[in-house]
């Protein structure tokens, strides 16, 4: 299932973000992860890969998972949109509506435990789009039995570096929820 969703991807035109891509990034890991991470968008250094958080945000998550006891082949990552927004700019709702078939496609697909949110946009679209991240990260909501935990987005500490303990705190927190639901 997520191999077709994957070559679907690949060749999705369902938006404009398809006209400039030079790959879009369906996103990898275990097909049967118990963690789902979703991030906002493709940046340059995926763009270019076709894979996703390999450039300064996905070495940073990469750290960050090991720290909370997770290797990235025993996860799934992805993200909203599948396709570089121009000059890695937010993607626009018709753009994140565009690929929700796929995103939803992918969760079921997987059929996670938990669901890291990166972000603020993917946790708008994922839990409330009137969330604000400064208020909710960290702090896990369970939604038809998948426990949703969204924090702030590892590119967010790279560019305020002040967002840095917060976001290892996030995945201290995440670590402890994890541990929790899976002992269940």
């Amino acid at each position: 299932m997520l191999d077709e969703i994957a070559q679907q991807i690949k060749v999705c035109a369902r938006c404009a973000l398809a006209e400039s891509r030079t790959n879009a990034v369906p996103g990898e890991g275990s097909p049967q992860a118990q963690v789902l991470f979703i991030g906002e968008a493709p940046g340059v250094a995926e763009d270019r890969q076709g894979r996703p958080f390999v450039g300064p945000a996905g070495k940073l998550l990469n750290e960050l998972l090991l720290e909370v006891g997770l290797r990235r082949p025993e996860v799934y990552i992805t993200n909203i949109v599948k396709c570089r927004p121009p000059d890695n700019r937010a993607p626009r709702p018709d753009e994140v509506r565009a690929w929700r078939d796929y995103l939803d496609g992918q969760i079921a697909a997987i059929n996670p435990q938990v669901i890291c949110l990166m972000g603020r946009p993917a946790t708008q679209t994922l839990q409330d789009p009137k969330a604000a991240i400064g208020t909710v990260h960290g702090q896990g909501f369970e939604r038809e039995g998948i426990l949703y935990v969204p924090v702030y987005h590892p590119a967010a500490a790279l560019h305020n570096e002040s967002l840095r303990p917060a976001l290892i705190e996030d995945f201290s927190r995440l670590k402890r929820l994890l541990q929790q639901r899976l002992e269940r």
